[in-house]
């Protein structure tokens, strides 16, 4: 501790610090301006799943209903720059690291889509929500959900 202190001492000296708590806010405020804290977070928190995992259990395949669905968040969180949640989803779903082609998951969710660069999730949110049918005669859906 001594050691540190004389090694250290005078950036705290620098920053005027009285406790560590000082110190830790400094810090939590410093990571967040720089955007960084919850990225740090985020990896943490997938580091710490890895390392509770137990390795020897094996997890029963992915049905396919999963996968698509593991899909279409995937599509979502790549969309809005959620990359820690993805890796973290990725790595707890045991999903394929390829993502499906777009158009293999609207066929195989049969999805009529207008061309669009929006993830499939967005459009299918956007059906749901339309309000009935007489009052949106002119509106045109961006999803159109097949039922069999």
């Amino acid at each position: 501790s001594s050691g540190i202190n004389a090694e250290y001492g005078h950036y705290f000296k620098q920053i005027n610090l009285s406790n560590m708590s000082d110190l830790t806010n400094v810090l939590r405020e410093t990571l967040e301006r720089q955007g960084v804290l919850d990225e740090i977070k985020g990896r943490v928190r997938a580091e710490v799943f890895k390392a509770l995992e137990d390795r020897t259990i094996e997890r029963p395949k992915l049905p396919s209903e999963n996968i698509l669905i593991n899909e279409l968040i995937r599509e979502y969180l790549e969309f809005n720059g959620y990359h820690h949640t993805l890796s973290t989803l990725l790595h707890e779903s045991k999903q394929p690291q390829q993502p499906l082609d777009k158009e293999f998951l609207r066929s195989e969710l049969r999805l009529s889509l207008q061309p669009s660069n929006v993830p499939l999730l967005y459009g299918m949110v956007s059906h749901l929500a339309e309000p009935e049918q007489e009052e949106s005669e002119t509106r045109q859906p961006l999803v159109t959900i097949v039922r069999k």
